[in-house]
């Protein structure tokens, strides 16, 4: 299984920009990789066509074999809740939930709370947290609260994990305890991560960078 892209093409805006342009790529399964590129060459765009929270203007994008344009709102939502995990700059948790029930807010959508709840306080415990599993958002540091989200996206055990500039907003202390995770996840468990970001030396620690720039590919050296 692997997540292929063939002729993409994402135009937005009237009169119509055209922000990414006829990409064709694939990324293999249990592969680590960032999008790098300047800002505004479109590698968050990418990522959101290539996880499917944004329709392609034109081209293809299949996952796991499946090409997700043509799969009705219903069946997509539930593919991307039991294959995706999505981790971005700002953590979004719930300001009213603790730690672990905003971990665990994908389970519940599938009524699978109280099943995945084990996995979810390991993965605080594993991530740092432990005894933090009933702090609220507020009560947390900015790391934390990252590390959090992160927790979050994992507890549904993805084969897909898309990271949107995930050390945007930390420090180079957190910054690095984020990266360690990701690399974590990905070497001990297999999954696959994607990972826009604009720092060199995380992009340095994928085992892949695929650089845009005027919303297309530059070709590997």
């Amino acid at each position: 299984m692997s997540i292929v892209a063939r002729g993409v093409g994402k135009v937005i805006g009237h009169p119509p920009n055209k922000v990414l342009s006829d990409i064709t790529l694939e990324i293999r399964d249990g592969e680590f990789v960032a999008l790098t590129g300047r800002s505004g060459a479109g590698k968050s765009t990418l990522l959101y066509v290539l996880s499917s929270l944004d329709p392609v203007s034109s081209g293809t994008v299949e996952i796991a074999g499946r090409d997700i344009s043509r799969m009705r709102e219903e069946e997509l939502c539930r593919f991307r809740n039991e294959m995706m995990g999505f981790v971005f700059q700002f953590h979004y948790l719930i300001a009213e939930l603790s730690a672990l029930e905003n971990v665990l807010l994908p389970a519940r959508k599938t009524g699978q709370a109280a099943q995945r709840t084990p996995s979810a306080k390991r993965l605080l415990e594993q991530f740092g947290l432990e005894g933090k599993h009933e702090r609220l958002p507020r009560e947390l540091s900015g790391g934390e609260q990252q590390r959090v989200a992160i927790a979050r996206a994992l507890v549904m055990d993805p084969k897909y994990l898309f990271a949107d500039e995930p050390t945007g907003n930390l420090d180079s202390v957190n910054g690095q305890t984020v990266m360690d995770i990701i690399r974590q996840t990905n070497a001990q468990l297999g999954t696959t991560i994607i990972m826009v970001t604009h720092d060199a030396h995380y992009a340095s620690l994928a085992g892949r960078q695929i650089q845009l720039a005027d919303g297309q590919l530059i070709p590997a050296a």
